[in-house]
């Protein structure tokens, strides 16, 4: 890397390019020296690359805005170049809709006028024009309110600026950026509060919630801006390296931005029904999420020295790095150590990252990246982050009752990969208390998964070893991965025995699979009928592919021509997943993989997985343990990413069958215009106007190719799209089957506990969902009083305090919510047809509000 290159982008760390000097002066006076030798020599590229380096690198932005201000002296045009490609980038943002790009040049436009580069009323232009349409969205009569996501964003955008560049916005233009605050002010007035409800990863709302009046995120940014403002705008976490500059770069041109355009929005829905108007709101969410959602899982006297301001700019600078700089973990370890902060942040780090791996309805990465980041800080910080890890997930443990299922599940999934990382060292004597609380408690059934988890991730015998130090836990360990082999014990029946014993022989001498189903037919199914036959043919083959999983793939791709003769309807194949699951009764994981490889082959349909994870023999399990929900999950998940691939390749295939009759049409207009056009041409040795019979014969080559590239790529968009309504179909009745399923299993259970999940002096119709009753569960206690189950799910003097059936209400109504919130895109199209056939008037409120925040239908509570 040469070395302007390597003083840019290493500028404000402690590095061998500036010979270890942090102070930033000095490094932007020698940055600067040589990115303005350089310049005449390699203009584009170092102009390029800057503007690259202040967009994937946005908490060093105060830096890069400075360094252009010095280059504002000496060369203005260079300068207003990088104003052009900003303006160019920052309107392409705010077309598609990319809400990180969009809010970072924001902020480097901030950091910009700061340093004397940009004026500062182009500044407030831009924000005065983010703020009109913002207004006019959320405007009942002139704008779509619900689009309301898409507005609380530009006003985020406009107010994350402030720390960067409120303090000389106030000196500079006082009266404009008054105006700009009026206006937000105005606009906080009108517009809906947005309440966390569906998306909040605690069930209950904790103390500290309450306290800070149930704000929602921009209404709580706007109290800290506003903190920020009374004190004059004075921060400490944003470093301001223009300071020691203003006396020479106050001499620079400053630069005028131009205007720009916000995207128009969708018109409101023609029919305005909670529906429709759901629809809209819920794909404007999607495009404009929330970044992050506090857990608040510290007291408060971890960050009580911290400004209301410096919290929120320190959670930007750590979203910020762990967004750009996902691609290289060891970067981004290392960049969130190394913020420009004069105070420590271990805490506040740690909480933004949980915030991550919690963040519902999906966190903007896969989990594993989490891990590796939470890794490598353990490793760069060993004397401070690995304790202030374990203070998190003893926090999280301690408040597990209340967590959202799906967040249950990503905790899970985790804390048994992290410890992995560390020789599954954890002080398991502290949770040994767990094996005192019943089966149910929530507590409880996590260390078991937890422990499930880990035997996957390693063997059975080191988690045992690694749990010495409370050994009575081993109880909770899952059985040995055994299979459940039901004809290798001398005892069994023979007949089957013996078939079984000749189908594992047809198998190893590799007879074909027409000769064994030719068999099946003709001496198993017709004798010993369909149980049997079933019986026999799955037990065997599962146990030749019992070795590993190759082995098990190996033996379905070669042999699952026989299930799914033996199994052509649904009936059947809930018997086949049954046998599946007695056969690795022992070995979740394996159960999981089997059943889910399965369904690729099309030898299960996923209407028959739910069908079977509904069977009374495994309802029972739905509150102490995930075995069936994982199964479930994958059946989902499988079919929702089936849907979305056909969506796309459809999409990618109408834009390649406009290409084709583009160039279709090209192609004939070039022939055309060929024949127009004669030629002078010898024919019989005398020269005469006529058509190039070589130049025709390629051109009519040329355009029957195209046409049938045309009518190629047509035929093929036609076939993907019967696909994809196909699969529109499965998927319809796949959820119209699984809400029907939980309507039938709750409906008894929920009528029986009503009393219990919430509070009885407020009618079922009438509840106040907004504080989330399903899991302040009240019980009826000896001398007829009631109390609130315990807030973190703990130990009580007589132990967990939620009885059973309560629990498994919770429990199940929890997973209800969580494949609603997860797969809602699938089922907001069907929300009428689910509002017709499944939550009538006789479902029970507490089903259909597990479903509507799912959804966040919110509004009809």
């Amino acid at each position: 890397m040469s070395s302007w290159r390597s003083l840019v982008l290493r500028i404000g760390e402690k590095c061998a390019e500036y010979g270890g000097n942090t102070d930033y002066r000095d490094q932007l006076e020698t940055c600067f020296g040589v990115v303005r030798r350089e310049l005449p020599h390699s203009q584009d590229d170092i102009l390029s690359f800057l503007l690259q380096c202040a967009e994937q690198l946005p908490h060093k932005i105060p830096l890069y805005g400075t360094l252009v201000g010095l280059l504002n002296l000496e060369d203005e045009e260079s300068v207003k170049r990088i104003l052009e490609d900003t303006h160019g980038n920052l309107q392409a943002a705010l077309d598609s809709g990319s809400c990180n790009r969009i809010r970072i040049l924001m902020r480097f436009l901030t950091a910009l006028m700061c340093s004397k580069v940009l004026q500062p009323n182009s500044l407030v232009v831009l924000f005065e024009t983010l703020l009109s349409s913002a207004a006019t969205t959320v405007d009942e009569d002139k704008g779509n309110p619900s689009c309301q996501a898409c507005a609380d964003f530009y006003i985020i955008c406009i107010l994350s600026c402030l720390p960067w560049g409120g303090a000389e916005l106030v000196e500079q233009v006082p009266e404009e950026i008054d105006r700009v605050m009026v206006g937000i002010q105005a606009y906080m007035s009108i517009r809906r509060h947005v309440s966390d409800a569906g998306c909040s990863a605690f069930e209950h709302i904790d103390d500290r919630n309450q306290d800070d009046g149930g704000k929602d995120f921009l209404e709580d940014l706007w109290s800290r801006i506003q903190d920020l403002s009374s004190k004059a705008w004075k921060l400490d976490s944003v470093p301001r390296p223009h300071l020691p500059f203003e006396p020479q770069l106050v001499a620079g041109k400053s630069h005028d931005f131009g205007s720009l355009n916000c995207p128009e929005l969708p018109d409101p829905p023609a029919s305005a029904t909670s529906i429709t108007y759901g629809k809209q709101k819920h794909e404007a969410e999607l495009k404009y999420p929330q970044r992050i959602r506090r857990l608040d899982i510290f007291p408060a006297s971890k960050f009580e020295d911290l400004q209301p301001i410096d919290r929120f700019v320190v959670e930007e600078y750590l979203l910020d790095v762990l967004y750009f700089l996902n691609g290289c973990r060891k970067e981004c370890a290392s960049s969130m150590v190394g913020l420009p902060v004069p105070f420590r942040y271990e805490y506040l780090m740690a909480e933004t990252i949980f915030s991550q791996i919690l963040l519902l309805p999906q966190p903007p990465f896969r989990p594993i990246y989490y891990t590796l980041v939470i890794m490598d800080l353990c490793k760069a910080l060993p004397g401070a982050f690995p304790a202030v890890v374990a203070g998190a997930v003893r926090s999280l443990f301690d408040k597990i009752a209340e967590l959202d299922m799906e967040c249950r599940t990503r905790l899970i999934l985790w804390f048994s990969h992290h410890l992995s990382n560390f020789q599954f060292i954890w002080p398991w004597e502290e949770w040994a208390y767990v094996l005192d609380l019943p089966k149910w408690a929530p507590q409880r059934v996590f260390v078991q998964e937890v422990l499930e988890r880990e035997v996957r991730l390693s063997y059975w015998d080191k988690i045992k070893q690694s749990i010495e130090s409370a050994p009575a836990l081993e109880e909770l360990l899952p059985p040995k991965s055994t299979t459940n082999f039901i004809y290798s014990a001398e005892d069994g029946d023979q007949t089957e025995r013996g078939l079984s014993s000749e189908l594992s022989g047809m198998v190893k001498e590799r007879v074909t699979t027409r000769e064994i189903i030719s068999w099946i037919d003709n001496h198993v199914l017709t004798t010993h009928g369909l149980d049997v036959t079933l019986r026999v043919v799955v037990q065997t083959l599962l146990n030749i592919g019992s070795k590993s999983f190759t082995h098990l793939i190996t033996v379905l791709e070669r042999y699952g021509q026989i299930i799914s003769r033996i199994c052509p309807d649904q009936d059947r194949q809930v018997m086949l997943i049954s046998e599946v699951s007695s056969f690795w009764k022992n070995n979740a994981q394996m159960t999981a993989v089997a059943i889910d490889r399965m369904m690729g082959y099309r030898l299960v349909s996923n209407v028959a997985i739910v069908r079977w994870v509904f069977l009374p023999s495994n309802v029972d399990q739905f509150h102490v343990s995930d075995r069936l929900w994982e199964i479930l999950r994958n059946a989902l998940t499988k079919t929702f990413n089936r849907i979305t691939d056909l969506r796309k390749e459809v999409s990618s295939l109408k834009k390649s069958v406009v290409l084709a009759a583009e160039a279709a049409s090209k192609a004939q207009a070039e022939l055309e215009d060929t024949k127009s056009k004669l030629t002078l041409t010898l024919v019989d040795g005398e020269p005469v106007l006529a058509e190039n019979p070589v130049k025709m014969k390629r051109l009519n080559a040329h355009v029957e190719r195209k046409k049938q590239e045309e009518l190629s790529t047509q035929e093929s968009l036609e076939a993907k799209e019967a696909l994809l309504a196909r699969a529109v179909d499965e998927i319809e009745g796949l959820f119209v089957c699984l809400y029907k399923s939980f309507s039938e299993v709750l409906a008894e259970p929920l009528q029986e506990t009503d009393g219990s999940l919430h509070p009885s002096s407020v009618e079922a119709d009438e509840m106040a969902i907004e504080n989330e009753d399903t899991t302040a569960m009240e019980l009826d206690k000896e001398g007829g009083k009631s109390e609130k189950s315990d807030s973190n799910g703990g130990r009580t003097v007589n132990g967990y305090n939620v009885g059973e059936k309560e629990q498994w209400c919770l429990s199940t109504l929890g997973y209800v919510k969580a494949f609603t919130r997860q797969f809602a895109s699938e089922i907001w199209p069907l929300a009428e047809k689910l509002d017709t056939e499944v939550f009538t008037q006789d479902v029970h409120p507490l089903l259909r509000k597990a479903v509507y925040y799912g959804l966040r239908r919110l509004d009809e509570f």
